[in-house]
């Protein structure tokens, strides 16, 4: 041990913290795909539960009983890595591999203004919320290449359809963010958590529902999840922009992007509207108390709670059609993060709630 610290004390300055920073970004990219994994586990056993039947109940780590169906996951892996990637003969072979490409890295590169705790953020950017609109707009032109370069109609309808509503929802979302920028007066991620500071009530939600409600909507439809999922639409165009992807394209391109996204989405509205990693019973307990104390497992209960939701919502409604889809994104969320906008603005001149000081 001793060895290895001197050998670390003479790198430069310089070199350790790149060490640092690329050992946190692996860090943070495994611990994604390993959350990633388990996800699909836990949405096949939580949707089972609420429907009366089972999830996964059979692949085990070396046939422990009480282990049944956690391994599903790798098993899934296995499967999809064995698989054969076909490439249509027709499709346009460069923009056919390198599609899934544009969805993945987008959602992978996100978390790096995420704050994960007070003081561990990869990229403690100002322009924080600037960057997540950046890239997560990003991701739909992953969507359109795939279904066009795929050179099938089923594909080119889905990628059509996504397009059209990731724009909608972008939109709604975007106000709803610019929302949150006028409650903490930063793009900050790290300085918009401590600007909720001060306990449950006083964090974003409270002042921001409307604006809340609508974000978590437009990232249901962000994701293409459940009842937004028109994009990929089995029961009218086989199964949408992916439905030319096999083996491994077809978990970069859709199974890992999505999941990947549900947390990022999930982990966002814990952050702008529920304080993050502050603990909800700050101010109303002692300081010193364990209940109190703010960290990274606030959170991962609430980017929990909230992929909980994901999941419910997903068990709980049929998917609507693509013209109601298209009239919630553009007469309904629009205007009301407008008109709530204004309220802001009120409440500011006001001095009334986060403006009062």
């Amino acid at each position: 041990m001793q060895w290895l610290i001197a050998q670390w004390e003479l790198i430069p300055p310089e070199l350790q913290a790149l060490i640092i920073v690329t050992l946190q970004i692996v860090g943070v990219m495994l611990a994604v795909i390993v959350i990633v994994a388990f996800l699909t586990l836990a949405e096949r056993k939580v949707i089972g539960y609420m429907q009366l039947r089972y999830g996964p109940n059979r692949v085990t780590f070396f046939g422990l009983r009480l282990l049944r169906g956690v391994a599903q996951p790798f098993a899934d892996v296995v499967k999809l890595l064995l698989k054969e990637i076909i490439i249509p003969g027709v499709s346009s072979r460069f923009l056919f591999l390198l599609a899934p490409l544009i969805v993945l890295v987008p959602a992978l590169a996100a978390w790096a203004v995420i704050p994960f705790a007070p003081e561990f953020v990869l990229a403690d950017v100002d322009a924080g919320l600037l960057f997540l609109l950046a890239l997560t707009s990003m991701g739909v032109y992953g969507v359109i290449i795939a279904g066009w370069a795929s050179n099938s109609k089923y594909a080119f309808l889905g990628s059509m359809r996504s397009a059209a509503q990731m724009v909608a929802y972008e939109i709604a979302m975007g106000f709803a963010l610019v929302g949150v920028l006028m409650a903490a007066g930063s793009l900050n991620l790290g300085a918009i958590v401590r600007a909720q500071m001060g306990g449950f009530l006083s964090w974003n939600w409270f002042w921001l529902f409307p604006l809340f409600v609508v974000y978590f909507i437009a990232g249901l439809a962000e994701t293409n999840r459940a009842p937004f999922d028109v994009a990929e639409g089995e029961s009218e165009i086989v199964a949408g922009f992916h439905v030319e992807y096999s083996g491994a394209a077809f978990a970069t391109l859709f199974a890992l992007p999505e999941y990947a996204n549900m947390i990022l989405i999930s982990a966002l509205t814990a952050t702008l509207f529920f304080g993050g990693w502050l603990s909800p019973l700050q101010g109303y307990l002692p300081d010193g108390n364990w209940l109190a104390l703010s960290g990274f497992h606030w959170l991962f209960l609430k980017t929990g709670f909230f992929l909980f939701v994901f999941l419910w919502v997903r068990a709980t409604f049929p998917r609507y059609r693509y013209d109601q889809i298209m009239r919630l994104g553009w007469k309904v969320l629009i205007p009301v993060t407008l008109v709530w906008i204004a309220v802001e603005a009120l409440l500011a001149w006001l001095r009334i709630g986060p403006w009062a000081a």
